[in-house]
């Protein structure tokens, strides 16, 4: 799969790409990312999900949890009882793309030294011309 907008000299900005664009910002939006390496622990309740990632907002959780749920990333089990439960579990295929994610997010912290050195070196560039 290429990621590029040319695929053997076509463009595909508007046709083939975007179904994989879509999919791949959906894995790697804010909220998508935490939620799918959470997730990779354990299935969570909508409350226990929202408190381990912090600071998202219901509205939020919600609609990062359709979407992956819709990609077929997340499995919603809303069981009959009284209060309703419903408990949030990766898919084999989210299982996948979650352990992507997670080993992106640990090489991110391995070389954050290196990312912040590169950046006080880009600023004082730009601050030297």
């Amino acid at each position: 799969m290429a990621v590029s907008s040319e695929v053997a000299g076509k463009d595909t900005v508007g046709a083939v790409m975007c179904p994989y664009r879509l999919v791949l910002e959906h894995v790697t939006s804010r909220w998508g990312v935490l939620v799918l390496i959470e997730l990779l622990d354990r299935p969570y309740r909508f409350s226990e999900l929202r408190r381990a990632i912090g600071n998202v907002s219901e509205k939020m959780l919600t609609q990062t949890l359709q979407t992956l749920e819709r990609d077929g990333l997340v499995h919603r089990d809303a069981k009959p009882v009284i209060p309703p439960r419903v408990d949030y579990s990766l898919t084999d295929l989210g299982h996948e793309a979650a352990e992507q994610v997670r080993a992106l997010a640990l090489w991110t912290e391995s070389r954050m030294g290196e990312v912040e050195k590169a950046r006080e070196d880009y600023d004082a560039r730009k601050r030297g011309l």
